[in-house]
């Protein structure tokens, strides 16, 4: 434990890229095993413990010291498992740290009923730099500038192996991958999973900025506002699952059942509607689609009102083959092939865009707001398909933002290297006139879309402009106008203000415009295309 508290001591000031790979590279390849695939599992969120939640550290704290106490420590430190490490009682005697593997083991039996006896046994064992370790293992919420894609990365560079083998060996091993170190580590065979129904990873797309392509050599999608999904099956089992890898199969069991042919399939989870692309785009918003992610199980009612389809993008593998080396137009004309083959209520194919040149693309995709849709997609016709981000391969040209002028009303501290920094924001719109008395509603939230130097500035604006305190909420004097960018705006009956907004993000931050000449709501209601 104390190797892996190091590392994420060291993890969390470390700023530059390289030195967080060249940090989880050492560790993977001197900590011996398991205590690395624990360690592992941990950065890349393949850990869970139900009877640890945020609110049993804050519950064993203030069993020990005044609750005012751990507030105000908590507000000021910014981060919970921080602020227990630093304040709970250092041991009577030297402490035996338990190794990683030791504290999986122990968190795994704990439950709800003896988790306040059985985790302060743990932390009495550790020093402060432990005890931070322990909880952040607990928890989840490591929250140190690490994500699944960099661990893999320092993965492949700790063992000298390419990162998109690490990534197709990934999915179908659990915690502590003992396969995947033997055969990164020790030469033996790579993990097999030809008859389970895998997670492949994802080919992604670059921002289209500035550049033009010649559509000779690329082809023109539309970018369909749902989630990407892939729906594959193998050894007589389908699953669905998510742009992250998750299993949803459970809350779309009606695309799950539909596939009977042994493949992987690459595409957008939509609902049926008449909303985005018109009545030919058979499609309803992205706000539709909402009702149904996130549930466990689906009701045969919420099935019918929300019937769930996937609009395919590409074909992986196919009857044992794996067509990902194939250029896009072969493996397009499989999918095209494939197509008859599949339930129609649950399958179709998103259509290639007829456009002449660059420039009548361009005036097609103006069409996109109207119709709803998210964007174009441009992939060029030679290109495999490969994992990850590849330059020049595709690209993404999503619609332009929408914008709007709010007025700061609440701010937050961030997690992380944010715990300092008031950086998560509300910010409202007038209900109405606010000469004549409006009101200011929260109509979001935000916490990105400004530079490190504007943070600090905000931070010092709310601090000299808090008018009021609610915990770890800060309310200010409403004196700052933002202009929010934002996707699109739906009804939504859990805000007082009947509104949500979609992807909000800081677009600039209007000091010189007063507050009253900041938008009203009826302009985002007036945008609502649901």
């Amino acid at each position: 434990m104390e190797h892996f508290a190091a590392l994420l001591d060291a993890l969390v000031y470390t700023r530059s890229r390289n030195a967080k790979l060249k940090l989880l590279a050492d560790y993977l390849r001197d900590t011996p095993d398991p205590d690395r695939g624990w360690a592992l599992a941990a950065l890349t969120d393949g850990l869970d413990f139900p009877a640890v939640k945020s609110s049993t550290i804050r519950n064993l704290l203030t069993e020990r010291i005044d609750p005012v106490l751990w507030t105000l420590s908590r507000e000021y430190v910014g981060d919970s498992a921080e602020t227990a490490s630093l304040l709970w009682p250092e041991p009577a005697e030297a402490p035996s740290p338990p190794t990683v593997s030791e504290a999986v083991d122990a968190l795994s039996r704990m439950t709800r009923a003896n988790v306040m006896v059985e985790l302060p046994k743990l932390l009495d064992r550790l020093d402060a730099n432990g005890r931070y370790a322990l909880l952040k293992l607990a928890t989840g919420a490591m929250r140190i500038g690490i994500s699944a894609r960099l661990a893999k990365t320092a993965f492949a560079q700790a063992f000298d192996v390419a990162v998109e083998d690490v990534e197709e060996h990934w999915h179908g091993q659990t915690p502590p991958y003992a396969p995947l170190f033997d055969w990164a580590a020790h030469g033996a065979e790579p993990p097999n999973s030809e008859d389970l129904p895998l997670f492949r990873p994802f080919m992604l797309a670059h921002g289209l900025e500035d550049t033009e392509v010649d559509l000779a050599d690329y082809a023109a999608e539309w970018k369909w506002d749902g989630i990407r999904v892939q729906v594959v099956r193998a050894g007589g089992e389908t699953r669905v699952y998510s742009r992250s890898g998750d299993d949803i199969s459970a809350t779309f069991p009606e695309v799950a059942e539909a596939l009977h042919i042994d493949g992987v399939l690459d595409g957008e989870l939509l609902v049926r509607g008449a909303h985005q692309g018109g009545e030919e785009g058979g499609a309803a918003s992205f706000n539709a689609l909402q009702q149904r992610l996130g549930r466990k199980t689906v009701s045969k009612k919420m099935r019918e009102e929300y019937p769930a389809f996937v609009r395919l993008y590409d074909v992986l593998i196919l009857e044992g083959q794996d067509l990902r080396p194939l250029p896009w137009n072969q493996r397009r004309a499989a999918l095209e092939a494939l197509l008859p083959r599949l339930p129609a209520d649950q399958f179709d194919i998103s259509t290639v865009i007829p456009a002449a040149d660059f420039a009548d693309l361009s005036a097609i995709r103006e069409r996109a707001r109207d119709d709803a849709i998210e964007g174009v997609m441009l992939k060029r016709r030679d290109s495999p398909y490969v994992a990850g981000r590849k330059t020049g391969l595709w690209y993404k040209w999503k619609r332009d933002p929408l914008l709007i002028d709010c007025v700061l009303m609440y701010a937050q501290r961030g997690s992380g290297k944010r715990s300092s920094f008031y950086s998560d924001y509300t910010f409202g719109c007038w209900d109405g006139d606010p000469d004549a008395g409006a009101e200011l509603l929260p109509v979001g939230k935000a916490y990105f879309g400004f530079t490190d130097e504007e943070l600090k500035w905000l931070d010092r604006h709310v601090r000299n402009h808090t008018v009021g305190r609610f915990g770890p909420v800060r309310e200010t004097d409403k004196s700052l106008v933002f202009e929010v960018a934002f996707d699109s705006v739906h009804a939504s009956k859990r805000h007082k203000s009947g509104v949500a907004m979609r992807f909000p993000r800081i677009s600039r931050i209007r000091a010189d415009k007063p507050a009253h000449e900041a938008d009203r709501i009826e302009t985002l209601r007036a945008l609502i295309r649901d």
